[in-house]
């Protein structure tokens, strides 16, 4: 195995990313060795990178160059002596979740409170201490191999390809966020946003996990249909631009409102969208956010105690969760044959990422391959 590999790396915000030649990680004793088959990528990453100072300047990046890539997937090469039941040859997913792994968080399966929580491949939480993480564990997904601790690496079973899995980080998230919400067997859940890549992987899980009426909101009329044929008798769909969410949710649940919502629009969105959708949420329900919309919500404070509602913030998902949605997929309670893989090249990344405008919502799927 050659002591070089191939990987794209950003050098400056703004602009493209460059292939280079470096050293392959080496594994530490806890480690495994990733050779990388493909990386899931975020749909709008090229906008994040090119405005990260002004979107998000609270949540720092690597120092550069640093070779992003959030959703790798590939096959296990090299372990390191301390690794116990990982073994070369294991076909995984790398979740990208970097923590200390000793503090009261990363011990009781919280990892995403420790202080020291960054994602691996795009950016952390904490100015002083991410950057901790970052030289730990510098490689992310868009490069032929990757060092990754055992405490992030999900195996796949055989039925899973690498491209699907490639979108685990998605559907995690929203799988993370519905379990927030409790029990949904035979209860209703708005999904705001329903068609993009956020609210397709809600809305799967939410039929798995036994949602009887799931209200999905967007804008695109002909993709929120084509989200309703996955089950026609189960979503209703609703474009904002035909009036009130909280007015269309009430009226569709008897004036009642549904039990849950998860909200997945985008930083861009307005905030009076997730304003309008949450009050469509019955008495005592409660609000998880996934889509991390930027800015300040003002919030009638009586309204929330009266009503005994929950607002959350949910951010990515647990290893043992993402067993969980492997089981799913094994078993086939989860189908992700409805998913349009668009497959590029490691040398393609930048065509691929300004490419990524013309898309068909959550149906595709943005993949790298080395």
């Amino acid at each position: 195995m050659s002591q070089m590999m191939r990987a794209a790396r950003m050098h400056a915000v703004g602009q493209p990313m460059t292939i280079d030649t470096v050293p392959r990680p080496v594994p530490r004793a806890t480690d495994v060795l990733v050779q990388v088959k493909a990386c899931g990528m975020v749909p709008n990453l090229g906008n994040v990178l090119a405005n990260w100072p002004t979107w998000c300047p609270h949540l720092p990046l690597p120092k550069l160059p640093a070779i992003f890539g959030l959703d790798p997937t590939g096959v296990v090469v090299e372990v390191g002596e301390q690794v116990v039941g990982i073994r070369p040859g294991d076909r995984v997913y790398v979740s990208p979740v970097r923590s200390c792994g000793a503090c009261p968080a990363c011990l009781s399966d919280r990892r995403v409170a420790c202080e020291y929580f960054v994602f691996n491949g795009y950016f952390g939480f904490d100015k002083h201490k991410s950057q901790t993480m970052y030289d730990l564990y510098p490689n992310g997904g868009f490069g032929e191999y990757m060092a990754a601790p055992q405490y992030a690496v999900v195996r796949l079973a055989d039925n899973i390809s690498f491209e699907e899995a490639a979108r685990l980080g998605y559907l995690g998230t929203a799988y993370a966020a519905l379990r927030k919400c409790g029990r949904l067997a035979g209860k209703s859940v708005i999904i705001n946003g329903v068609s993009g890549t956020l609210g397709l992987g809600a809305t799967l899980f939410a039929l798995a996990m036994g949602a009887s009426r799931i209200l999905g909101t967007g804008r695109n009329h002909a993709l929120l249909e084509r989200v309703k044929a996955l089950a026609p008798e189960r979503i209703e769909v609703f474009s904002t631009e035909d009036g009130s969410i909280a007015e269309w949710a009430r009226a569709r649940t008897g004036g009642h409102g549904a039990d849950f919502m998860v909200d997945t629009l985008g930083a861009a969105v307005s905030l009076d969208v997730f304003d309008d959708a949450m009050h469509g949420v019955a008495r005592g329900g409660t609000i998880v956010n996934i889509g991390g919309t930027v800015g300040k919500l003002p919030i009638d404070m009586k309204w929330l105690m009266d009503n005994s509602m929950t607002i959350t913030g949910s951010a990515w998902f647990t290893a043992t969760e993402g067993y969980d949605m492997v089981e799913m997929l094994r078993t086939g309670a989860i189908d992700l044959s409805i998913l349009e893989h668009e497959v590029a090249k490691l040398d393609d990344i930048n065509q691929a990422i300004s490419g990524l405008a013309s898309r068909h919502g959550g149906f595709s799927n943005y993949v790298i391959v080395p």
